[in-house]
């Protein structure tokens, strides 16, 4: 392990926001985290877990606590078909492992920053494809009872970018067990603009369906480029609204939309953002909405977080003006609240 004072976590945040920690400790396997972790806790400091720092919105006063950084690494095939991944592992890393050894399941996230770790915390999803649907256990430290346990996807409490472990600090995930299929070729394809430019969805290379979603994505900013400021971004910032139906009756107007299985109507966060009046490009004080993807906002050039939760604000308030319907951000807010 090593251990720093008063570090800056913009270094270690995709969007190059937030303020020193007082204390990180840069760990290396499960027993390093897991130490650092209890003692942590017995010392009754506030903790915070960091690892690929894609999904985060920290404080410009940092963290009064100790963050721990994972950089475990291991991707360990279990059997024909089940990896079993460290947290600290490169999730883009391990999509193109798993196409390189034609395993199908994972296609449809190329692209996606952050670590393995995260996948279970957000329940992450793109393209019609999203991880509750193909991990199979993941393993914990449980803070409270002090010791190792593994976790069904029941027991993950998965829903829509959502999960048990973002609604509770009890648990730290160590690694996840994915179950995917022995296959060269995707599964049926479900999103609409990935179908449209290949032309197909079903029968199509996991290869050729990963060079396609990272096209989609670059074009949306939404592919980590040191040269390009619109990804220095958490991606979307705000979830897709999950409405009633009788909410979404109250609407006006011709909505995009898309029916959900249990009668619910989900209805994209973006075209609400835009019919509210913002556009891609808008911004102040060194922060913007993405100038490829209205849902990403961007650090364009030394903005704060301040400034950009002020913009949040800016646009929640507007989509609840103008539809009544409240946005609800995506990625964890540390010492911060929308």
């Amino acid at each position: 392990m090593s251990v720093s004072t008063q570090t800056s976590l913009a270094q270690y945040t995709t969007l190059g926001l937030g303020g020193p920690a007082r204390r990180l400790i840069e760990v290396h396997n499960d027993g390093e985290l897991i130490s650092a972790i209890a003692a942590t806790d017995a010392a009754h400091e506030p903790l915070l877990v960091l690892a690929g720092g894609s999904n985060v919105v920290i404080s410009d006063q940092g963290f009064p606590g100790t963050v721990v950084l994972i950089r475990s690494r291991g991707i360990q095939r279990m059997a024909s078909t089940s990896l079993h991944v460290a947290a600290g592992e490169n999730f883009d890393a391990l999509v193109a492992y798993s196409i390189e050894h034609e395993l199908s399941g994972l296609e449809c996230l190329s692209g996606i920053p952050g670590s393995v770790g995260a996948t279970p915390i957000q329940n992450v999803g793109a393209y019609g494809q999203e991880v509750s649907n193909i991990i199979s256990s993941v393993r914990v430290y449980d803070r409270a009872e002090k010791h190792i346990s593994e976790l069904t996807p029941r027991e993950c409490e998965f829903s829509y970018r959502n999960s048990l472990f973002k609604n509770s600090a009890r648990y730290v995930v160590l690694s996840v067990r994915y179950a995917l299929t022995s296959s060269s070729y995707s599964s049926a394809l479900r999103y609409g603009e990935l179908t449209k430019i290949l032309g197909a969805t079903e029968n199509v290379p996991t290869r050729q369906v990963r060079e396609a979603v990272l096209k989609l994505r670059k074009g949306k900013g939404m592919v980590l480029d040191p040269h390009d400021a619109d990804t220095r971004s958490v991606g979307s910032f705000f979830t897709n609204p999950v409405l009633d139906p009788k909410k979404f009756a109250t609407l006006s107007g011709e909505i995009p939309h898309w029916d959900q299985p249990d009668g619910t109507v989900k209805v994209p966060a973006a075209w609400l953002i835009e019919q509210s009046g913002f556009t891609k490009g808008y911004g102040f004080d060194g922060v913007a909405i993405s100038s490829k993807h209205t849902l990403a906002l961007t650090n364009q050039h030394q903005g704060s977080t301040s400034a950009l939760l002020k913009l949040a604000r800016e646009i929640r308030e507007g989509v609840r003006a103008k539809f009544g319907v409240t946005l609800v951000n995506e990625p964890v807010l540390v010492g911060e609240q929308l």
